[in-house]
């Protein structure tokens, strides 16, 4: 049994189980993510502070698609099973993608359900999670790296009902640019352009019904949370910015779940510096229809 303040992880995305009573958390549980990769662990707890594990839950064959850059895997349920998206350095083209793997059970193992990454092939893609429609159509909604194209994109794609391929062309959602929160930064790649970062993109509703996207970015260097609502409660948006950021301290890549007793949660990694960061969970609230961190009596 570890503390959650023990557990080296990226990403967090937590399933709650209702069938047990307990929470897995998965994440980017690789010592050093971004080199080769070991694979994917799972933490199971029933208070979100005392975590059981780690136990794995994929481990890649030697015929993978990819041996390095094992990124944010998110389970989701869907039609009985469980599916999980996650993000792989392709060995073919060496660019990035979101692949799809199977299991009949949160303990895994997991293994590829897709062939390869089911991301633009000639993209470098990462963090894609699983959207289903009002009319039970999955979607997968992914980030176009700011690698490639400098201002990062938020993009939406259909997928097969078996989640096996996608249908059609990618739609661009909007560009981290776009919100009034985020800042450009220059990397020593590219020493001549503004860069804007999308990262880590994951749907839910609010209390009030509206279809909301949580995503991340950074300002001024720092590794911020910001969230975007859907105008028409549709996934092909349009979009709409929050002003300013949910979580600015070093922190990102998150979630939002419910516990047990029904608190809306966050959980994000912070601070974003390898081997340091740690998942933590911080409570939400919905006031004046927007979301944002709750606070205690002290203002805490």
């Amino acid at each position: 049994m570890v503390k959650k303040e023990e557990i080296q992880l990226r990403d967090p995305f937590v399933f709650v189980d209702n069938e047990t009573n307990k929470y897995y958390l998965f994440g980017s549980t690789d010592p050093n993510v971004w080199g080769e990769g070991i694979g994917f662990d799972v933490y199971i707890s029933e208070d979100l502070e005392c975590w059981d594990g780690p136990f794995p839950v994929f481990r890649p064959s030697d015929t993978f698609y990819s041996k390095e850059n094992f990124w944010a895997p998110e389970v989701h349920e869907y039609n009985g099973n469980y599916y999980m998206f996650a993000t792989f350095l392709r060995k073919d083209n060496g660019k990035r993608g979101t692949g799809v793997l199977y299991s009949n059970s949160l303990m895994g193992p997991f293994l590829p359900h897709s062939e390869g990454p089911v991301t633009p092939e000639d993209w470098y893609c990462l963090d894609g999670t699983l959207h289903v429609d009002g009319a039970g159509e999955p979607w997968i909604v992914f980030c176009h790296e700011w690698v490639q194209i400098a201002d990062g994109e938020l993009c939406a794609q259909r997928l097969s009902t078996d989640l096996k391929h996608t249908i059609g062309e990618p739609v661009i959602l909007f560009k981290a640019s776009e919100a009034p929160w985020t800042t450009a930064f220059k990397h020593r790649r590219f020493p001549n352009r503004n860069n804007y970062v999308t990262d880590g993109p994951y749907l839910f509703h609010s209390q009030s019904g509206e279809l909301m996207m949580l995503w991340a970015s950074f300002i001024d260097h720092v590794y911020a949370q910001g969230i975007a609502r859907s105008t028409t409660g549709q996934v092909l948006g349009p979009w709409v910015q929050e002003d300013e950021p949910l979580f600015r301290n070093d922190g990102g890549h998150g979630m939002v779940f419910s516990t047990f007793e029904g608190q809306r949660m966050l959980t994000l990694h912070t601070p974003n510096k390898t081997p340091l960061e740690r998942p933590i969970f911080i409570r939400l609230e919905e006031l004046n229809g927007k979301i944002i961190v709750r606070r205690d009596k002290d203002g805490n």
